[in-house]
């Protein structure tokens, strides 16, 4: 098995017999490239895959590019997708011709990424190109529907790419493991393809991903792996095509075609890449990279110029893959970044207190930011004071606060004052009805007494004074 490769780069076809399904899209696709093999120029002289994701698109145009001894010339519509970038590049390349082969053959991916606002004019230079090729224009695209495709849907030949079949994926799979001699039940493959949704490629990254981590693929391991199309796995997918990647492009893509957004992606290779890189030099280079993709896509975000964004896909890509020119690959697994898991662990903490906040407020009629600044702080000392567990037991009986409150709180202190809690509660409730009774008599019999003697003073005082009147009349 070897690691260096990813497979989908190793089991890439070669052949258009290799490239799984699409039956109706190779007989098309076929039909128009070898019209330009034979020097006549079709009436269509662009052609627009569309479908979804890991279909064959670019794999089928390779391999008919093979077929019919053409050059390919691969471009990608993240990197020139502005007016002057495609009139500098595909513009010239159109009117090339090749020194050994039968004819030049440019292919452009994800063209419906171009931005009709951030990239004006990009959409108009290709249909521009278009009229006048002499080489066969070759488009890919997830979504061709867009309305800023339309100039360019009504010059192109659309051929549709479906999305594959189980059965197709399973044979796939099944011939990978073959080659790479795993254990492979065939319930996990149909489990791998199930929930690859019709995507060879991440069919064949999720069977990478089972059989580098567990040296067999089984159906236990493949269930509990294998969550189906999700960012956790996605990243490990970016992670391994960036460090694994034998030549400069697929570094790249494995950047550009990312469902990680490039802060979570810069977190994760920052604490990953020592797991990956022994060499100290090669870690040097690996994190001068990093940092300067760190920079510029911070000024891409504050000035508005996301033409940088192109240094941060270069940077995160071939810059952390080739920073490693001697040393080896460690076998050490990928790790979860240490920051994104505190986060998680204060955003627990912060619904604890923002539910907290929000239950005393309606309590105490005042507001949460007042109850956050004011009273939150005082519980926190009440609760936290281990001389006294039995205040801070009260307040939670009467708040009824859950135990991951009562911990939020206490802090070290909460096992005591759970234990408190249910000391409390489990006292019988004569005895807590009679303590409370004494407590209120205590409180109240002193004014009760002095009103007494103030209400005898009056009566004596009104007495004396009706004797005296009698005694006068």
């Amino acid at each position: 098995m070897d690691d260096r490769i990813p497979w989908v780069v190793k089991y890439r076809p070669r052949r258009v017999e290799e490239v799984v399904g699409q039956d109706e899209a190779k007989r098309v696709l076929r039909e128009w490239l070898k019209q330009w093999a034979e020097g006549r120029v079709p009436e269509r002289r662009a052609a627009l895959l569309h479908g979804p994701p890991g279909v064959g698109k670019t794999s089928l145009v390779e391999a008919l590019a093979r077929e019919f001894d053409f050059d390919v010339l691969e471009l990608n519509a993240s990197d020139y997708r502005r007016k002057s970038d495609i009139e500098r590049t595909v513009s010239v390349a159109a009117r090339k011709k090749p020194l050994f082969k039968k004819g030049l053959l440019i292919l452009m991916d994800e063209v419906d990424g171009i931005d009709p606002k951030a990239d004006e004019g990009g959409i108009e230079a290709l249909v521009e190109v278009v009229k006048v090729t002499g080489n066969p224009l070759v488009f890919t695209a997830n979504d061709p529907w867009r309305e800023q495709l339309r100039p360019l849907r009504e010059l192109c030949l659309m051929v549709e790419f479906k999305g594959l079949s189980e059965t197709a994926i399973v044979s796939l799979l099944q011939r990978i493991c073959e080659s790479e001699r795993l254990q492979c039940d065939r319930e996990a493959l149909k489990l791998i393809a199930e929930r690859s949704i019709g995507d060879a490629r991440a069919a064949v990254n999720d069977l990478q991903a089972v059989a580098e981590g567990y040296g067999r693929v089984t159906l236990d391991i493949v269930r509990a792996l294998i969550k189906g199309r999700d960012k956790s796995l996605d990243i490990w997918r970016t992670l391994n095509n960036i460090v694994y990647a034998r030549q400069a492009w697929m570094a790249k893509k494995a950047v550009t075609q990312s469902e990680i957004d490039y802060e979570t992606l810069i977190t994760w290779l920052n604490d990953n890449i020592p797991k990956k890189y022994t060499e100290p030099e090669d870690l040097y280079r690996a994190y001068e990279a990093l940092s300067r993709a760190t920079l510029q896509l911070t000024r891409s975000k504050t000035t508005g110029e996301w033409s940088l964004l192109q240094y941060v896909f270069d940077l995160l890509g071939p810059g952390v893959t080739f920073a490693r020119t001697s040393g080896t690959i460690s076998k050490e697994r990928y790790g979860f970044p240490e920051k994104i898991r505190l986060a998680m662990q204060l955003r627990t903490v912060r619904e604890i207190r923002e539910k907290l906040a929000e239950q005393l407020a309606r309590n105490v009629l005042a507001s949460k930011s007042i109850v956050k600044n004011e009273i939150i702080p005082y519980l926190t000392i009440i609760f936290r004071n281990t001389s006294n567990p039995v205040m801070a037991a009260r307040i939670a009986i009467g708040y009824r606060f859950d135990k991951e409150t009562v911990k939020f709180l206490a802090g070290p202190n909460a096992d005591n004052i759970i234990k408190t809690i249910e000391k409390i509660r489990r006292a019988k409730p004569e005895e807590v009805k009679n303590e409370k009774i004494e407590e209120r008599v205590e409180v109240k019999k002193q004014p009760k007494v002095k009103e007494e003697k103030t209400v005898k003073d009056a009566k004596s005082k009104s007495t004396g004074s009706l004797d005296k009147f009698l005694k006068r009349s």
